[in-house]
Order: structure tokens, then C-alpha cells, then sequence
């Protein structure tokens, strides 16, 4: 490893915060015990106070009642339950239409895609070249059997942000219940679920400096939400398993930690990657919408080159980035968020994402736009595509 390593790929997973770790010890080695009620053993009765606690902590950022907050074990599971729970329940009540975006993270779009092989109608809904959805053509395509729609408050892998209040407008005018996964905006977007007409949100502690493997879904009071998963009573009896005290304990601290000062700050460093990169590389093309985005995300296309390319020459220079190319995925298709913002595969191809967090500096970006435009120029030259 690197003497020094610069890790740009916090939309993927961020660095535990030391303050988060010392919150969570003492409850894997002192306070270990399942959570009891009032006539429990009182370890177990200190771990259900302190699960309340966090739950507390984290759904006042919310604007959200305490009792409308559900851990999970993280973004993946908060959006199978709001989905498939809806179906659940609302299924042979009302219908069996569910819109989804194109663009959505594949803990939405594989979800709806299950439903659909068990007989679900499924309408997976276009946006325009920034990755906006259309209140209008959102509102055309509900129909009588539509019973929920799922809508990103801000894209995984462009940024863009939706205007959640239009779209949930439209769902609550239509009397649909209405899904967003907050999952790289919470706490870095305003998220007031008093203001926003917003029926389940999924959240998780991954992407703000909090432990892995704990997340958390908001369903409104009076939701209709089946109970997905089968075994214990635990979470209200709306999710079954162990709760994870530590997990719950490190995302209500991480929740306390985020800061406007630190989100205004990561914003800056953002810009100031994308402006340098856009003037000193020819071809370079930012995806996503240029102002409507979360302050943390870049995403840019290299014409002429592969973004595994460099990617991996980044890495060999000591920083991590991610990238569209269906050769750096895990699947064999290349981004399924820029074909869908009407980009090719050459695009997608090309596209490099730089999501920053906490732990970056100044410096950091600094050199790693040195190294972008390096890389990208010496890779231009051997490249069998083109060159500029």
C-alpha cells in the first residue's frame, strides 16, 4: 500500500470515524445483551434504552417520529422491505403497479424487477439528460392500480437531485404511497419529512463515516407495509432479527457528527475538482445535473479513453475513483445510469466517478486533478479510439 493513499470513493462506502468506534465499544465488550423490556435483566434493559436513544437521535433528523424509524441492516434491506412490503399488503386491496426510475441503485431496481417475476406491473420511468424525473410524466403514468412509486433523492453514481417535494406532491394527489432512497443524501441534503410528502425512506449509516451493516427505514405512521421477513417480534414486529445495538449506537453518532460547515467545505473541494478538470482536460464531459447534485459526488466522462484504464492508473498512483465500465463491475453491462440519462456506451465507458467525504483535503484533490490530467493525456495517446 501507498505511504500516502487518497480514497475518492465514499458514494461506495466511507472511513469508520474514530469518534464513531470509541461511541460503539462498550457495547460489543460491556453492554452486550439483547435488548428486554422494563421487567428484563437490566443489561438487556440499558440495551433497549440505548437503541431508543439512537433511534431518537436519528429520526429528529428526520423531522420524524421515533416510532416511525425501523433499523435494518442497511440501505439494501430498508428498500426490499418498503417495497416488497408494500406489495404485501396493498397487493389484493388496491393493485399491482409499481414505477420505479431507470436510474434507481440496484437494491430498487432489482427489487421491483423480483416483484415483477411474481406478476407485478412495473413502469421504470425516464429522465432527461441530468437525471431528473418529470412530475408530469410521473403523474401520466399512474394509474388506479399503482400502489407505490419509488423515486432517488439523489443518484448513486451522477449525483443529481430530485425534487422530492414535486414528486411526492403528485403520489399523495394520486394516493399512492411514495419511496425514496435517501441513501447518499441523508444527512448531506435537507431531508425534513414534516415538509416533504415522503410515505418510507431508506437510510443508512455506510455513507456518512458510520459503521457498515446498519441502515434504517422511515414509514409514516398509518403506511401499509407488509412484514417481509419472517422470525422474532423485534422493531415493532415490522422486521425480524437481532437488533445491531453497536450499529444503531455508531450511525446515531455519525448522524451527530455531520456538519453544514463540513458539507459546505466538501462542496468547494467538489467544485473546484470539477471546474479544474473540465478547463485543463479537452473532452471532458460532467454527468449529472451541474447544480442540482449532493456536495459530495463528480462524475465525469473521458472521451477517447476506458474509465477502467483510469482507474486503475489513478490507483497505481495512489488514489481511488470509481468508474461506469462494465469491465471494473461486477456486472458485465456497462452503466445503467448513464444510458439512461440518454448517454452511450462509449460514455459510459468513460465515466469516472470522485465522491469525497470527511477525511479529504484540499491537498488531496489538488493532486488528484494533477494525476487526472496525466493520466487521461498519456492514455490519449495510446489509445485506439481517437485521440484529441
Amino acid at each position: 500500500m501507498f505511504e500516502k493513499y487518497t480514497y475518492l470513493d465514499n458514494a461506495s462506502i466511507t472511513r469508520l470515524d474514530e469518534r464513531v468506534w470509541e461511541e460503539m465499544k462498550p457495547y460489543f465488550f460491556d453492554i452486550y445483551a439483547i435488548p428486554t423490556s422494563e421487567s428484563g435483566y437490566s443489561m438487556g434493559v440499558e440495551a433497549r434504552e440505548v437503541l431508543e436513544k439512537s433511534r431518537e437521535t436519528i429520526a429528529q433528523k428526520l423531522n420524524a417520529q421515533t416510532s416511525e424509524l425501523i433499523f435494518t441492516s442497511g440501505f439494501t434491506e430498508s428498500s426490499n422491505i418498503a417495497l416488497k412490503g408494500v406489495a404485501m399488503a396493498l397487493e389484493k386491496k388496491k393493485g399491482n403497479h409499481i414505477i420505479v426510475s431507470k436510474i434507481e441503485d440496484y437494491s430498487v431496481l432489482n427489487t421491483a424487477q423480483s416483484l415483477e417475476k411474481q406478476g407485478f406491473q412495473v413502469t421504470y420511468l425516464e429522465v432527461d439528460e441530468y437525471g431528473l424525473v418529470d412530475p408530469d410524466i410521473l403523474n401520466d403514468q399512474i394509474t388506479p392500480e399503482t400502489i407505490l412509486v419509488s423515486i432517488q433523492q439523489a443518484n448513486q453514481e451522477i449525483g443529481t437531485l430530485q425534487d422530492l417535494k414535486s414528486v411526492g406532491e403528485v403520489c399523495n394527489d394520486k394516493g399512492v404511497l411514495f419511496h425514496t432512497d435517501a441513501t447518499h443524501t441523508f444527512t448531506r441534503t435537507p431531508l425534513d419529512l414534516e415538509k416533504i410528502p415522503v410515505d418510507l425512506a431508506t437510510i443508512s449509516a455506510h455513507t456518512i463515516h458510520g459503521p457498515s451493516g446498519i441502515g434504517a427505514l422511515y414509514i409514516k405512521r398509518g403506511t401499509s407495509i407488509g412484514k417481509w421477513m419472517d422470525g422474532g417480534f423485534q422493531e415493532s414486529n415490522r422486521r425480524a432479527g437481532l437488533e445491531n445495538i453497536p450499529g444503531a449506537v455508531g450511525f446515531a453518532k455519525a448522524v451527530t457528527l455531520v456538519t453544514t460547515e463540513e458539507n459546505h467545505l466538501i462542496q468547494k473541494m467538489r467544485d473546484y475538482l470539477i471546474d479544474r478538470i473540465l478547463s485543463e482536460v479537452p473532452k471532458s464531459i460532467l454527468n449529472g445535473h451541474p447544480t442540482k447534485r449532493v456536495p459530495q459526488n463528480a462524475n465525469i466522462t473521458f472521451e477517447y479513453v476506458e474509465g477502467e484504464s483510469i482507474t486503475l492508473h489513478l490507483d497505481m498512483r495512489g488514489f481511488a475513483v470509481s468508474t461506469g465500465s462494465a469491465c471494473f463491475s461486477r456486472s458485465l453491462d456497462p452503466s445503467h445510469v448513464i444510458l439512461g440519462i440518454g448517454g452511450d456506451h462509449e460514455r459510459a465507458h468513460g465515466s469516472v466517478r470522485f465522491t469525497l467525504g470527511r477525511f479529504t483535503t484540499p491537498e488531496e484533490i489538488n493532486a488528484a486533478c494533477d494525476s487526472v490530467v496525466t493520466v487521461v493525456e498519456n492514455l490519449r495517446k495510446i489509445s485506439p479510439l481517437g485521440n484529441v
